[in-house]
């Protein structure tokens, strides 16, 4: 979906960094890009892990619009870093991402659902409306860097979880 909105994406205010492998036609156009879009457009063809933490931490926005994502770790390092993540809601991305209410200052990032172009674009535009607002892109990055992923709150909350069982089946006797 992000090929379909590149020269939409390269017609705004940002600078874009893409790194990774995929399908070679794919990777094909998107190493052409920067050619286009000089100073609009970083392509990196190829997974280099030190290199992806870096962008990471160094980003302001982490596109990871997946259709398939059984997990990711990616968006929960850009959590830690305070990149805020635009994700597609599937599997693990929408297990991990709530997408931000400014009205409520909830949430740790940007999420939308379909699997297309116009909804990526939108979500992107959402995002960047949010960072023209110092006050509650602070609130989002204070909430992304907060999200606890660790097996103590998984344990917290698995306890919670079979004490209610528990609870309930005693009740039922």
């Amino acid at each position: 979906v992000l090929v379909d909105i590149i020269d939409d994406l390269m017609q705004m205010d940002l600078q874009l960094i893409l790194l990774g492998s995929g399908e070679q036609r794919y990777q094909e156009l998107l190493a052409g890009l920067p050619a286009k879009h000089t100073r609009k457009i970083a392509v990196k063809i190829g997974f280099d892990n030190a290199l992806a933490h870096k962008i990471e931490a160094g980003a302001d926005m982490f596109l990871m619009p997946s259709k398939f994502e059984p997990c990711g770790l990616s968006q929960m390092y850009s959590l830690k870093y305070g990149t805020i993540p635009i994700v597609r809601a599937t599997g693990g991305l929408d297990d991990t991402i709530q997408d931000y209410d400014p009205r409520t200052g909830t949430g740790n990032g940007i999420k939308f659902s379909a699997y297309s172009g116009p909804t990526l674009l939108e979500a992107v535009k959402r995002a960047i409306a949010l960072y023209c607002n110092p006050q509650a892109w602070r609130r989002l990055m204070a909430n992304a860097m907060a999200s606890d992923f660790s097996w103590q709150r998984s344990a917290t909350e698995y306890y919670g979880l079979y004490r209610q069982l528990v609870d309930t089946a005693s009740r039922q006797r």
